[in-house]
């Protein structure tokens, strides 16, 4: 068996010293990395907000999620409740992370081919439309007619719950289509408040949420690898979306769609810089700190950029998604009021 072999069948944690903490830190993260683990998460917060909801605690319970926050910078304003930052604010990242799975199944995965994704791009638009025809047919010119747009959206956070909660018990396949499916709808959903509810559009917010998408296909062009620059772009187009008065969930999704799916830095020259790296410090380079430090850093900045922008996104923000941002979506969103209580927003419920 050749060195490279032997090493390949050694686990990489291994070459990596152990500390006290990582007997507490190991299992947390291989919790965190189980999909099933988010998906019981997410029932249980949803069956807690229902109980809460319909407790002695409901009216602070409710309370809470009506409470105003934000900031004001001069003339512009920024105020909403506990509830709304959490469906228009960190839903956007949640919504990233989707946008960025269909992204890969796009790229490589099970939707490169235009024959596969037309399947759940034709069945979401049918289940937006059917439903909202047989509303209609049975609102038509009634008081409840406004409503046809209620029937057509699907809450997409409860769909990859209960799939990460299934998870090998549902075939990849059947899985990325459901995600496209529900990832088509909510684009579609997003559009008809846009288009048949919101009473104004502002326009001058909207174009300068146009020009940020363009602003970042242009740094794509460029070769700006700066994380930093693309996040402040993301939270100005969400912040010119939420102003625009088209839901600004929307940033997340362009966003994730726009993330490439290939490294800065390919196969062949990694593994150019990882064997001259390594023959540089077998050699005197290592006694050198300065040399030894330039040289790992090139390396470390190699491998940093081999790793796609849109995997990285995907493996850390995934747990944040799956165990903080959907629990609370579902406190903030699954409690069911009991018959003659009501929400008020910054009363209560009554």
């Amino acid at each position: 068996m050749s060195v490279c072999e032997d090493l390949a069948q050694s686990s990489p944690a291994q070459d990596v010293p152990s500390e006290p903490i990582d007997k507490v830190i190991d299992p947390l993260k291989r919790f965190l990395h189980v999909e099933s683990a988010s998906g019981i998460v997410l029932l249980a917060s949803a069956a807690a907000a229902l109980i809460l909801a319909n407790s002695p605690f409901a009216e602070g319970f409710l309370s809470f999620w009506a409470m105003k926050a934000g900031f004001t910078i001069a003339t512009f304003s920024l105020v909403l409740s506990a509830a709304h930052w959490i469906n228009d604010g960190l839903m956007t990242i949640f919504f990233f992370v989707v946008g960025l799975e269909i992204k890969r199944e796009l790229a490589i995965g099970e939707l490169s081919d235009i024959r596969k994704a037309a399947l759940p791009i034709a069945a979401a638009i049918g289940g937006m439309l059917v439903p909202a025809s047989f509303y209609l047919l049975l609102q038509y010119d009634g008081p409840g007619a406004v409503g046809w747009g209620i029937p057509m959206a699907t809450d997409i956070a409860f769909v990859v719950g209960i799939l990460a909660l299934l998870k090998d018990r549902v075939p990849n396949g059947l899985r990325i289509m459901l995600l496209s499916l529900a990832i088509t709808d909510d684009i579609g959903a997003i559009l008809v408040i846009a288009v048949g509810y919101t009473q104004t559009i502002h326009f001058i917010p909207l174009g300068l949420a146009l020009a940020g998408v363009l602003l970042v296909l242009l740094f794509f062009a460029l070769g700006i690898r700066n994380m930093a620059v693309y996040a402040l772009c993301m939270l100005f187009v969400w912040l010119t979306l939420h102003e625009s008065g088209i839901h600004a969930t929307l940033a997340g999704v362009v966003f994730g769609l726009l993330v490439p799916t290939r490294g800065w830095v390919g196969k062949g020259r990694l593994g150019t810089v990882t064997r001259r790296t390594a023959c540089f410090l077998q050699g005197e380079g290592w006694s050198q700190a300065k040399e030894r430090y330039d040289a790992l850093r090139q390396m470390e900045l190699a491998a940093r950029k081999a790793v796609s922008p849109q995997q990285r996104f995907e493996n850390q923000l995934h747990p944040w998604s799956g165990f903080v941002i959907m629990p609370l979506f579902a406190l903030a969103n699954a409690g069911v009021f009991p018959p003659g209580r009501r929400m008020v927003p910054g009363k209560g419920a009554l």
